[in-house]
């Protein structure tokens, strides 16, 4: 297991699941102190890889043994969102691109397709993705792809 103080300056000191701040001085037993998430990914024939991120202990504790949720911010106007963590690891695993979201405009498009890259470069740093914005059926798919 690593040291608190490593993962945390290796996640900027940010909320792996919430995105937010984590204080490094808090106490580990507040809701709001720090602590290490452990979790299986990058499933293969081979087994599962051990990740470690930073969490608030109160993330943590209420992900539980539950696969975890990276929520979608609700500023956006997103439609049939896909599930942020299932999605960037199948992107990861296999490659390729998805339909992440529909939204009314391009603008909002826009908006969703700025704020998942920002917010991926966080969550999965060692990924790179790109997104566009294809019109259809009078709306924008955002689509997602792993580079």
């Amino acid at each position: 297991m690593s040291d608190l103080n490593e993962v945390g300056e290796r996640d900027g000191w940010r909320c792996w699941l919430c995105d937010a701040v984590v204080d490094p001085d808090a106490s580990v037993n507040s809701d709001l102190g720090p602590s290490i998430d452990s979790f299986a990914a990058a499933k293969s024939k081979k087994g599962s890889t051990i990740v470690e991120r930073l969490a608030h202990r109160a993330c943590n504790t209420q992900k539980g043994k539950i696969a975890p949720v990276v929520p979608w911010s609700p500023e956006l106007f997103v439609i049939d969102p896909a599930p942020i963590v299932a999605t960037v690891e199948r992107l990861s695993r296999k490659g390729g691109r998805e339909v992440v979201a529909r939204c009314p405009d391009e603008n909002d498009a826009r908006a969703a397709s700025e704020w998942l890259l920002d917010r991926l470069s966080r969550y999965a740093p060692d990924t790179s993705f790109t997104t566009e914005a294809q019109p259809g059926g009078g709306q924008f798919m955002l689509v997602l792809r792993a580079n």
